[in-house]
């Protein structure tokens, strides 16, 4: 009778289970800011993209040369308006239609432009002309784009800071300010009869810089800490992030929109700023972006949307030295302009594989030492690189009985990496 070892093919699959995950993270985006003069070209920065494991860029303008640069990738890629384009595009069909023709027409299907941005944080910019016309705007680049049949494939929508909120503490009174009234509930409404996002900034980093306590620091590092307790609720948050996001989350359902889809247009940690700066370090940045993108990738969700992971664009893909402010301002990279790692939060897919690959081998190995003195296992793998087809196979004998497992997994990491194919195989030869 053959007792076949299913603890080892479980923690085999298993590992490959968490290997095809590891790639298919369409909840991991990137903000591509190009506030800067030593940009490495868009080609460049199409490489390294396709390296990771991140799946949309979000753009703060329509650069063509970068657009184009990511076609074919499957990269999901968010465009944006300027700021000063809301008025013309608010006034004027026309506008928005010339707008539509120029700025995604030209390259759309090859590439995978999702969502269009009118403005960014116009709601707390203080400039009522620019607020009285945000909605307007969104309108008329909606009507172009279904005027082109692009409707429902690209979505529109604009980008809001925390700061729209009137109170986020509790998260379940969570509360938009009610200075914007009408305005507000306009553009929800838009959010929801167009299937589009609201997109919100949660910066745990800002939470801390007016809190500096240590545990509100782990707090905000998703590092162990006490928690804080939803008096409202009972539910005990384990982090700022979902703490942010839930308190958004309650304040699209005090107004009926709790259906509209929540996007975490940025989010971030600075690695150095100035003398005077609290927080930032190479230490807080790689543990908030780190443990970030480790919390999305558990699935877990948030207390108030548990099971699901918040599209979620890190801020920033590179430093942007021409940025206004303090020092912080221009640390918020995740690469340097040279594609190197500024440091290491496991969204290289050579390093999420690598560790993967070193995290079964004590597995197998602690697996092997139950079979009996009579069994052996080995495991023969094929050389390979990881961008090409890897195949591996393990013969398990078990007294005169043999089982054997083929792996082949297709890594396909340089030419659009996301097609992961996964075959196993199981052989069994049973010799009396």
């Amino acid at each position: 009778m053959v007792v076949f070892p299913y603890t080892v093919a479980f923690l085999l699959l298993s590992s490959l289970q968490t290997v095809k995950i590891a790639n298919s993270q369409s909840f991991i985006g990137i903000n591509y800011g190009q506030v800067a003069d030593n940009l490495p070209p868009p080609p460049s920065t199409a490489k390294l993209l396709q390296s990771t494991s991140i799946q949309k860029v979000r753009l703060y303008g329509s650069d063509p040369a970068i657009i184009k640069a990511l076609a074919n990738t499957g990269i999901g890629i968010v465009i944006g308006t300027a700021n000063g384009d809301i008025p013309g595009l608010a006034s004027d069909p026309n506008f928005a239609k010339s707008w539509i023709n120029t700025n995604v027409l030209p390259f759309y299907p090859a590439s995978n432009i999702i969502l269009i941005t009118v403005g960014n944080e116009v709601m707390t910019s203080n400039d009522q002309n620019l607020v009285n016309r945000l909605l307007p705007a969104m309108q008329n680049v909606q009507n172009a784009l279904n005027d082109a049949s692009l409707g429902g494939k690209i979505k529109v929508s604009t980008v809001h800071s925390m700061g729209v909120l009137k109170q986020s503490e509790p998260p379940s009174s969570g509360s938009f300010d009610p200075s914007y009234g009408d305005l507000m509930k306009g553009l929800l409404e838009f959010n929801s009869a167009n299937g589009s996002p609201f997109a919100i900034n949660p910066y745990p980093y800002y939470a801390y810089r007016s809190d500096t306590r240590p545990e509100t620091l782990a707090f905000c590092l998703f590092q162990p800490n006490a928690g804080r307790t939803d008096g409202n609720t009972k539910i005990k948050y384990m982090n700022m992030f979902d703490a942010q996001v839930d308190a958004v989350f309650s304040a699209l359902n005090s107004m009926g929109f709790k259906n509209v889809e929540i996007v975490v247009a940025e989010t971030g940690w600075p690695f150095k700023g100035d003398d005077n700066d609290v927080g930032p370090s190479i230490e807080n940045a790689k543990a908030y972006n780190g443990n970030l993108i480790a919390h999305l990738r558990s699935m877990v969700g948030t207390p108030l949307m548990p099971g699901k992971s918040v599209d979620t664009y890190l801020f920033a893909l590179y430093d942007e030295d021409l940025k206004p402010g303090p020092g912080s301002e221009r640390s918020f990279g995740l690469f340097k302009t040279d594609l190197t790692m500024v440091y290491d939060v496991g969204l290289s897919t050579s390093s999420q594989i690598k560790s993967l690959a070193a995290a079964s081998q004590p597995l197998i190995a602690a697996t092997t030492n139950t079979i009996n003195n009579n069994n052996s296992m080995s495991m023969n793998t094929s050389t390979c690189n990881c961008m090409c087809n890897c195949t591996s196979t393990i013969n398990i004998s078990s007294g005169s009985n043999k089982v054997y497992l083929i792996i082949i997994f297709n890594l396909d990491f340089l030419y659009g990496f996301m097609g992961l194919s996964l075959i196993c195989l199981f052989f069994y030869d049973l010799q009396t």
